[in-house]
């Protein structure tokens, strides 16, 4: 399946049903009055989250999006049917954006979440309801509302607790191939990977959720190379897994270029924690290793991983790091859904007590 990230679709709900006109003829009934009912409401279009999705291809392929109309009121005081609402399925994690490209109207993070993008219009009234003691047979019923209509975004970022970024070539897809069970491709040439993989890692009886972007190269906010189209779909991790090649001449400069496209790409993506990772340690010797490791430390100012992935070496002291922040920030998240009182309850309760 191909992936998609972004689709931009058009939206009509249904137009509301015309009131009717009738009166009431039977024999015998001499002055039967108005009997004309009112118009159907139109349907309603609606978004909503669903979990076996991964991809906006479906979209491609349909772009337009129309909820049927009310039908229109009938003799009898017989009301008109209302038109069947639409609801349009999207994965988990789509963001719904106006137009301009900007607005956020939805973000779609939760399974089963819905969304009410464009109300059904409401159906025009029957002559019925305009009978009075001045007008005791009018001829005349309202139309029916009409419904919205509008083209959106729709903008796919993915939902993983770990972001895999790096220059080209820097193990990303082997690293990821190794520690999951997902394959992507790999091969000795820059930009292997031209869409965001998806894998799941196990980390002391825990799961890590990892996504593997397309590489980032200097000049990518501008558009050089694939530019940071892809960095989205690591805006919701809880960290950034930062890759370097060990063989690189300058691995100081390799890092400091990533990080100035992340600070010019947007500050939050600049704040989220990172650990740092020399890859593929097994092609140099221990002393140069070594070297590259603290000249590297004392540029970030933290501590550096020197893994294997190939060789599978110290994977694991890699993923303990990353899932220090993960489950942090997961009980912040946890924190934050439960009513205060649980909270401070948390907080508070000890064994001792």
């Amino acid at each position: 399946m191909k992936f998609l990230d972004q689709a931009k679709i058009f939206i009509k709900s249904g137009d509301g049903g015309a009131g009717c006109v009738s009166f009431r003829r039977e024999k015998y009934i001499e002055f039967g009055g108005p009997n004309g009912g009112d118009g159907g409401k139109g349907g309603s279009v609606y978004f909503e989250a669903v979990e076996n999705l991964n991809t906006l291809i479906d979209f491609r392929y349909q772009q337009h999006f129309k909820a049927p109309k009310g039908q229109n009121g009938m003799g009898s005081q017989m009301t008109g049917a209302k038109g069947e609402d639409i609801i349009i399925k999207v994965p988990v994690g789509t963001e719904i954006v106006a137009e301009d490209g900007e607005t956020v109207l939805a973000d779609m993070v939760t399974p089963g979440q819905k969304f009410l993008i464009a109300k059904g219009g409401d159906g025009g009234r029957g002559n019925m309801q305009f009978k009075s003691a001045t007008n005791q047979a009018p001829r005349y019923a309202e139309p029916g509302w009409p419904g919205q209509e509008m083209w959106v975004w729709l903008r796919l970022k993915v939902i993983a607790d770990v972001g895999l970024i790096g220059l080209p070539n820097a193990g990303k897809s082997t690293f990821l191939s190794v520690v999951t069970a997902a394959r992507p491709k790999i091969a000795d040439y820059p930009f292997t990977t031209l869409h965001p993989n998806l894998g799941v890692a196990w980390v002391d009886n825990y799961e890590l959720v990892i996504a593997d972007i397309p590489g980032l190269i200097e000049g990518a906010h501008e558009g050089v190379g694939l530019g940071d189209r892809f960095l989205k779909h690591v805006e919701r991790c809880a960290v950034l897994l930062h890759l370097i090649d060990i063989n690189d001449e300058d691995v100081v400069q390799a890092y400091q270029s990533i990080r100035r496209e992340l600070d010019l790409y947007s500050d939050k993506m600049a704040a989220k924690p990172e650990v740092v990772v020399l890859n593929k340690a097994e092609t140099l010797p221990e002393d140069e290793v070594l070297k590259k490791q603290k000249a590297l430390e004392k540029a970030c100012g933290k501590k550096v991983i020197v893994i294997s992935a190939i060789a599978k070496q110290n994977l694991m002291a890699a993923l303990r790091e990353v899932s220090r922040f993960v489950t942090r920030d997961r009980r912040k998240k946890t924190e934050e859904e439960l009513p205060q009182e649980e909270v401070n309850v948390k907080k508070t309760w000890s064994p001792l007590d």
